[in-house]
């Protein structure tokens, strides 16, 4: 990693997990394998800054450490990619272990507990199929008729405009959210791990 951690993936520790090498990571991994719209590919550090806004939306009044919790649903994909869920699941158990232990790690270094509720992952979910419900149809090339049938309707009163930011710009946008969100949350703030100007 930039920051100079070593991450061990297949027994990932809290202790070799930085805010900046997620940001830096996640914001030049490309959503829909970068088959999108667009002079910029739109980028996982920026779908999940969307999900988190669209989790805030469907519930106002959430405690900010699961907004945080939202921000980072993706994060572990700063190390293993953006994969499609069809194929994830076609790779098996083990696959979505190896995800989770990772995730579970990054939760860990955050303040956040290892798994959270099945409520608060059900949202998040929630929130991740109305941001690919908007991304499908802005972006990547789907109907509206297609992108209902696979993702589901999103709600009546939420429709954002999704514009891809440059990998920089989506890496700094992400770091704000996380340190706005920890900040809110009453976690300590997460030292910068290396210089990204």
């Amino acid at each position: 990693m930039l920051s100079g951690r070593r991450l061990d993936l297949l027994d990932p520790s809290p202790l070799d997990i930085e805010i900046d090498d997620i940001a830096h990571g996640l914001a030049r991994v490309a959503r829909w394998n970068g088959q999108t719209l667009g002079e910029h590919a739109f980028s996982v550090a920026q779908h999940s800054v969307v999900v988190e806004e669209i989790v805030a939306h469907v519930q106002p009044d959430i405690a900010p450490r699961w907004r945080l919790a939202a921000l980072l649903h993706d994060a572990s994909e700063y190390v293993i990619g953006d994969m499609i869920s069809p194929f994830k699941a076609a790779l098996g158990m083990d696959y979505k272990a190896f995800e989770e232990r990772l995730e579970g790690a990054i939760h860990i270094r955050f303040g956040l507990p290892a798994k959270v509720s099945a409520e608060v992952k059900a949202l998040v979910k929630r929130a991740d199929r109305v941001c690919a419900f908007f991304e499908a149809v802005q972006l990547a090339g789907f109907t509206e008729a297609e992108a209902l049938e696979l993702f589901g309707a999103p709600p009546a009163d939420y429709a954002p405009v999704i514009d891809p930011w440059p990998a920089a710009i989506a890496q700094q946008r992400y770091v704000q959210r996380f340190h706005t969100l920890s900040e809110a949350a009453g976690f300590d703030p997460a030292p910068a791990a290396f210089e990204t100007e």
